[in-house]
Order: structure tokens, then C-alpha cells, then sequence
């Protein structure tokens, strides 16, 4: 379930704004890849973002070449703008959204093409608080009825979660976007590109919720 990060190491990035172009934290590890992150996202929390006024042409010509250190898959929902939330700028972060950050081919492909061709330690799945893809897929599993079109790939690759938590369940929602994420986490592991780098501690895969009333990411474990 979430639960807050303990306090994590000093971010290897200075907390001020500089003008040196992005790059990875100290030591390029998961841990440290995401400590960055989440110092990141107590500075969105508190009102003090380091870069998260600074969409400019002249920053996005300062990043130079890309040097990422984390992948980020999350949701389409226009409430949750990955770089704000985590207070990052131009090259620190690469970011992939899909409707309720259902995974597919192309999806796969670009985590892979970051790992691998990168370097980036770190994929992080981000799901939601009152995701409409979820809801949208607790409703067609009460109701029976699949929704035509590419929307029902969306319901088909998260009904999974739903089912296993109960579609009656009345917390079904909350319950059903946490099983959703972790499913989520679980299938980029066990991705045959992924998998080696992960057992091997070089690469680690994590999932998190956001929660839309504190602006708080929270770890899923």
C-alpha cells in the first residue's frame, strides 16, 4: 500500500537553480535516482520549486545533450504534469503517459530504448487518485458492457486489477488503482529486456500514487 518515503539522501543536483545543463544524480543508482525525485516533489509540495517556472526556450536549449536518470509512466489526466510534480526540468526525465498508463508495444519499446540505450537506473509507474480510465473499467466490468474502439484495450489491460479486488468491493476504485500500478510494475519486470538489469540491482522498477489534494507522491509497496 502507500506510504511516505523515508527521508532519502541529499539530492546529488544542487537545490538551487544554476545555469549548468541537467544531469544525473551522484553515483547514477535506483536509490539515488529516486531520492532525486521525490526531493523533487517536497519542493513542488511546498510552494518551492527549483525549475518548475522556468518553461523557456532559453532552459530547454541549456539542457544540452539528454541525460536522464529516470523513466516515468503515468496517466493522460491533465491534473498530473509529471516534470511539475517532481520539479524537474529540460533532459532530467523522460516521461511516457497513456491513458491510465496502460502499457503496450510502443510503450515497452521506449522503456527498453531508455534503459538500455540511456542508461536510466530508474521506471517509475505513477498511477492516480479518481482515474478515469479506472473508473471507466469498474464500470464496464459491473455493467458487462465492453466499449468499442481503442478504448477497449485501455478497459481490457486494467480490468485485471479490478477483478481481483472485487467490482462490488466498495472501495473498488482506490483498491483496484493500486493493483492496477503494481500489476503495472510487475509486468516491466518480468520484461525480457528489463529483467536482467533488474535482478542484476543495476535497473529497479517502482510504482507510486499521487495524491491530488496534497500534491504528495507516495511509494507503493
Amino acid at each position: 500500500m502507500g506510504s511516505p518515503l523515508a527521508p532519502p539522501p541529499r539530492p546529488g543536483r544542487s537545490s538551487s537553480a544554476g545555469s549548468a545543463p541537467p544531469g544525473r544524480p551522484a553515483g547514477g543508482t535506483p536509490r539515488t535516482a529516486l531520492a532525486e525525485l521525490f526531493a523533487g516533489n517536497r519542493r513542488f509540495v511546498s510552494g518551492q520549486p527549483v525549475h518548475g517556472h522556468d518553461v523557456t526556450a532559453a532552459a530547454a536549449s541549456a539542457s544540452g545533450d539528454q541525460q536522464p536518470y529516470a523513466v516515468l509512466l503515468g496517466c493522460i489526466d491533465s491534473r498530473v504534469p509529471l516534470e511539475a510534480i517532481f520539479d524537474q526540468t529540460f533532459g532530467s526525465i523522460c516521461v511516457i503517459r497513456t491513458g491510465g498508463h496502460v502499457l503496450d508495444r510502443a510503450v515497452l519499446g521506449s522503456i527498453e530504448y531508455v534503459v538500455h540505450q540511456l542508461g536510466v537506473p530508474l521506471v517509475v509507474v505513477l498511477g492516480h487518485e479518481r482515474c478515469g480510465a479506472v473508473a471507466a473499467t469498474i464500470e464496464a466490468v459491473r455493467s458487462g458492457e465492453r466499449p468499442g474502439g481503442a478504448l477497449a484495450h485501455l478497459v481490457d489491460q486494467i480490468a485485471p486489477a479490478v477483478t481481483e479486488v472485487g467490482a462490488a468491493d466498495p472501495r473498488v476504485q482506490p483498491l483496484a488503482i493500486r493493483r492496477h500500478v503494481l500489476r503495472t510494475v510487475a509486468a516491466l519486470r518480468a520484461d525480457d529486456l528489463l529483467a536482467g538489469p533488474v535482478a542484476a540491482g543495476r535497473v529497479d522498477v517502482v510504482g507510486a500514487l499521487y495524491d491530488l489534494a496534497s500534491g504528495e507522491v507516495s511509494l507503493l509497496r
